[in-house]
Parts: C-alpha cells; structure tokens; sequence
C-alpha cells in the first residue's frame, strides 16, 4: 500500500483534506497544484493519488466533508427558536466556532460560491435543505407561539444567517481593524462573535422573548 514512512492511512488523507483546504482557500482550486498538498503534508504525489486519483476528486472530498460536518452542528441553531433564546448565543456561537477553529472553511466556500456556483447550488441542495425545511418549520412554531417575529421570512433567514456566518468569518481578516485600535487579534473577534449573535437573535425574536 503507498504510503510514506509510518503515517496511517487514516492520518495521511486528514492531512491531505487540511492542506487541501488551506491552499484552496488561499490560492483557488486552479492555482493549487497536487505538488504544492503533496509537499504540504509532507508525502510524495504518487502517495497523494493513492488517497485520491485526482485533484477534482480532492476538492470534493475536501467540500463534501466540511458540509457534512457543518451538517451535524448547525440544525441546533434556529432549533433554539422554540426551546428559548437562553440557548441561542451558546449555539450560535458553537456553530460560528466551527469556522472560527478553521477560517479557511469559510474562505473556501466564499471562493467556491463565486468560481462554482451551481456546483456549490448542487451540494448546498444535497447537504443543507433537508435540514433547512425542518428548520424553517421551527421558526414558523416560534411565530405561532408569539416568540418569533412575525414578518420574519423563514427560508430567507436560514440564506441570510448562513451567509452572514459565512462571509463575515471569511473576511473577518480584512475588516476586523474597523472594531479599533490597541485590541489582540482574539479581543477584535470576540466582539465581532459578540454583534453577529446579537443581530441574528434580534432579528428572530420578538423583544418580550429575549
């Protein structure tokens, strides 16, 4: 089996699906290489092919995942709609956390929807609207019981949300000077964290439910 030095299998294509991810993310799919994720992790290219045969089967491997990932957490966040806005910082936050751990998740996807739109429309049909409708019926719940606003649009806000989650974590970079002088890196986050729950919580719940 090829392979380099003792790394697992198992090791090797979580490392190849990280770098991968970096160096999209940075470069874009066409200006990365299978050199430049084979000398990344540290193997040789043929390794590489043995894991996967090509680079259009990488980037999807490397999409499929962070969508199935994203996949398990973020239904919890508009669910908070009908079990109380005392959960829903914590969820947001959790679900804001998985592209905070990584911000080359949502680089990535950022890129991908501007190069590969109806691709990204393909796998964002597959992985997200099944849990979307579920979770638009949440909010409709929430409406009926006089906690959720009623003019709220509920297949618009889960697009919004997602968006707003998204590419503010992916151009956080750029933009996060504008929260001020003399605070670290973390503090600036913390605050951007901070105003993105606050105005998904505002715009979803009724004054009286906070």
């Amino acid at each position: 089996m090829p392979s380099d030095g003792s790394t697992s299998t198992s090791d090797v294509r979580s490392r190849l699906l990280r770098e991968a991810t970096r160096l999209f993310a940075a470069k874009g799919f066409e200006g990365t290489s299978l050199k430049d994720i084979s000398e990344a992790v540290g193997i040789r290219k043929p390794s590489l092919l043995y894991h996967f045969p090509s680079k259009d089967l990488l980037r999807q491997s490397v999409l499929e995942q962070m969508l199935a990932r994203w996949n398990e957490v973020l239904p919890n966040l508009l669910r908070a709609a009908t079990s109380g806005v005392g959960q829903f910082d914590a969820v947001v936050e959790e679900t804001v956390g998985f592209f905070v751990e990584d911000p080359d998740r949502a680089r990535l996807l950022v890129r991908e929807a501007l190069d590969r739109p109806a691709h990204i429309s393909r796998l964002i049909g597959e992985y997200v609207r099944p849990w979307a409708i579920i979770v638009c019926n949440y909010i409709r719940k929430g409406q009926q019981q006089g906690r959720v606003h009623a003019d709220v649009d509920p297949e618009s806000y889960v697009a919004q949300i997602i968006n707003l989650m998204i590419s503010s974590i992916a151009t956080f970079q750029c933009v996060g000077d504008v929260t001020g002088p003399g605070l670290s890196p973390q503090q600036r986050l913390s605050r951007h964290i901070r105003e993105l729950c606050r105005v998904a919580k505002s715009s979803l719940f009724l004054p009286t439910a906070n």
